[in-house]
């Protein structure tokens, strides 16, 4: 009940900060459904939120109220942080070459920009380009995928629309052209860029990771597919360490004393749990699959980092 007195008080500020007749009594109970001492009520309120609220048809009857935009903006708010957070975002998502993502996030910010009053433009421009500057995002150096706009667009759009998609897809190792349809369900960022898909085809029949960047041309269809509920995105990406998907695994690592305050700092799965050893090493514990790419991460450790679990990921790491 409080909720949606709530909602009804901030649905009409929105309304009287929406014209520039205003609001009478009447309207607020015809708009609201409500007896007049309620209506009066919901005004008093305005009022004490907004002290600048004024009588639209000064010395006429029945009165009306309404609400500067520029007094509804000010009660809002954005601090220079908030902006901050939105160009990082930006400047993050171009970093990864996902340039839809980047226009999108930068016409949310001047959006932003263009509510502020004249005056706290001023002040947060100077607090942002500090902000910013300090966030210190750098490109990462090294190749990055090439991905078409268009194609991460009509991927989203048949995402949402529960479309299959027939894939027009160069396989990575031998540069063959194939056609996939599949049923697309999410998107997996990282060093590479992948569509998380249910392939419908015969020998598949299960969800599969394609290369974004390995999609020459995308084909919506007009049939539709039922998401399964029992399927979860992040429980999927939870099952590899990194993109590479199989069966998973118990995984447990040493860390020596010397790297343990390091390792500390790491988030090496979602699913991890931690032990601290009398000697200062560090233990590591999760479950997933993906021992190749577990592989290549245990190679930056060196020898300050033992595998006691798996044994095949054990016998990977020996010279």
């Amino acid at each position: 009940m409080h909720y949606e007195k709530t909602e009804a008080l901030l649905r009409l500020a929105l309304d009287m900060s929406g014209t520039a007749e205003g609001f009478s009594l009447l309207d607020i109970q015809n708009r609201y459904g409500v007896a007049r001492r309620t209506a009066e009520r919901m005004r008093d309120a305005l009022e004490r939120i907004f002290p600048g609220m004024e009588q639209a048809n000064p010395r006429e009857t029945p009165k009306r109220w309404r609400i500067r935009n520029n007094m509804l903006n000010r009660a809002i708010g954005f601090s220079a942080e908030e902006l901050a957070a939105l160009v990082t975002a930006s400047q993050i998502a171009g970093r990864d070459n996902l340039t839809d993502l980047t226009s999108r996030l930068d016409s949310l910010a001047t959006k932003v920009k263009a509510s502020l009053s004249p005056k706290a433009k001023t002040r947060i421009e100077t607090d942002l380009e500090a902000l910013t500057e300090a966030e210190g995002i750098a490109l990462r150096p090294g190749p990055r995928q090439n991905i078409p706009t268009a194609h991460l667009a009509d991927l989203r759009h048949a995402i949402m629309a529960c479309l299959k998609v027939q894939l027009h897809y160069r396989a990575g190792s031998t540069g063959q052209l194939s056609r996939q349809l599949v049923c697309p369900y999410g998107f997996l960022y990282g060093n590479r860029h992948y569509l998380v898909a249910y392939s419908t085809n015969d020998r598949a029949r299960d969800y599969r990771l394609f290369r974004l960047g390995n999609i020459d041309r995308i084909e919506i269809t007009s049939e539709p597919f039922r998401r399964r509920k029992d399927f979860s995105l992040k429980g999927y990406a939870e099952r590899a360490f990194g993109v590479f998907q199989e069966e998973p695994f118990d995984v447990v690592w040493r860390f020596s004393p010397k790297a343990a305050p390091d390792a500390r700092q790491f988030l090496f799965h979602p699913t991890q749990t931690t032990e601290d050893q009398p000697d200062g090493s560090l233990i590591v514990r999760f479950r997933a699959g993906g021992a190749l790419e577990m592989s290549w991460h245990l190679m930056t450790w060196g020898a300050e980092v033992e595998v006691i679990k798996p044994k095949r990921l054990r016998l990977m790491q020996k010279p």
